[in-house]
């Protein structure tokens, strides 16, 4: 069936009964709930339908009064989210988004990936088939090249949350809110550099949020006129041992005064070990931590890069329902929200 006489097939139902729902549809014509989504669209934009939650109806005829059923601007949208944790950053992204959707009149619903690629998709297919209206997108890693089919064929309205649509990159085409976690890396090499650190050095955990961090120490360090700070790559299945020497080594023979640590819970872990060898923070070496999920919690509080999570959130969903609802033809956009410093106990001037 070629894609005019499916558009052809939709109106006349529609014109027919007035108001149809999508899952009808999708049986009576024989396709995918994807396809008919996109169909919908299409025929949305043009102004031919009204898209309403779960369904279509006719718009109304200059004139007239509406045609039965809410308007899509007023529907109760049902929203899609995929984050890869409900436990470490995400439930202040979720919280943000809940709260937004609510004053919205939309309803989120969760899907968890766990940081596992398969179940990426698998989550998504199942929210699809479930009949969300659009999604909230958080794939476990930066989407790359292996993305690009996968993402082309979502078939619904989509936001990428916290994960950045780099120019040319499978996802640039997306409307997407991120933190600017270049940006936050920045502000605490910037806090270090004003309390009179020159060397400083990276500890950092590997995830998709690293490379910006990374870049933003780099291009910190540089701006301020210190050398290329050093790297220490946290690695899980290695002895804790050997990663605690390491910080020491830089501290205690290279000279370095400063360390920005991603993620929270690492800094915590390595405060404690550093203090079991005898490093005394801030007076021998600061520490800025980044993601400020449990630093205050330390002792001494860490001070800590404090990314806009619940701003994501609430951003993200604004973004979705305006696209859900304005469809293809609203301009698309790239929103990057900028971390805030949280200074505590933990930094301090070099001795």
């Amino acid at each position: 069936m070629s894609v005019e006489h499916r558009h052809s097939l939709i109106l006349r139902q529609v014109r027919e009964r007035r108001s149809v729902r999508l899952s009808e549809l999708a049986e009576e014509l024989g396709v995918s709930a994807v396809t008919l989504r996109r169909d919908v669209e299409h025929l949305a934009t043009q102004g031919l339908l009204v898209r309403v939650h779960g369904g279509v109806t006719l718009p109304p005829s200059p004139g007239a009064d509406p045609v039965p059923g809410p308007p899509a601007s007023a529907a109760k949208l049902t929203v899609g989210m995929l984050v890869p944790s409900a436990h470490y950053y995400y439930p202040e992204v979720i919280k943000g988004a809940q709260e937004q959707a609510a004053r919205a009149g939309a309803r989120i619903v969760l899907a968890i990936s766990r940081y596992e690629d398969d179940e990426d998709r698998a989550q998504v297919r199942q929210l699809i088939k479930d009949g969300v209206d659009g999604l909230l997108l958080t794939p476990s890693r930066q989407p790359d090249e292996s993305h690009v089919e996968w993402l082309a064929g979502l078939g619904v309205p989509t936001v990428l949350v916290e994960r950045r649509a780099e120019l040319a990159g499978p996802a640039s085409m997306f409307d997407a809110v991120a933190s600017d976690h270049a940006h936050g890396a920045y502000l605490g090499v910037r806090h270090l550099a004003e309390l009179g650190h020159r060397r400083i050095a990276l500890v950092a955990y590997p995830s998709p949020t690293t490379p910006r961090i990374r870049a933003g120490v780099v291009a910190g360090a540089r701006a301020l006129g210190m050398d290329r700070p050093p790297e220490i790559v946290v690695d899980r299945a290695r002895p804790l041992d050997g990663f605690v020497a390491d910080v020491l080594r830089l501290v205690r023979e290279d000279g370095v005064t400063g360390l920005i640590v991603h993620n929270d819970e690492d800094a915590l872990s390595l405060v404690r070990n550093l203090g079991a060898a005898g490093v005394h923070i801030p007076s021998e070496v600061s520490l800025v931590a980044y993601d400020d999920e449990v630093a205050s919690l330390c002792s001494p509080s860490l001070t800590a890069v404090a990314p806009p999570k619940g701003e994501v959130g609430r951003c993200a969903v604004t973004m979705l329902i305006r696209r859900m609802t304005q469809g293809a033809s609203a301009p698309g956009r790239h929103l990057a929200l900028l971390p805030e410093l949280r200074v505590r106990e933990s930094s301090a001037a070099p001795r």
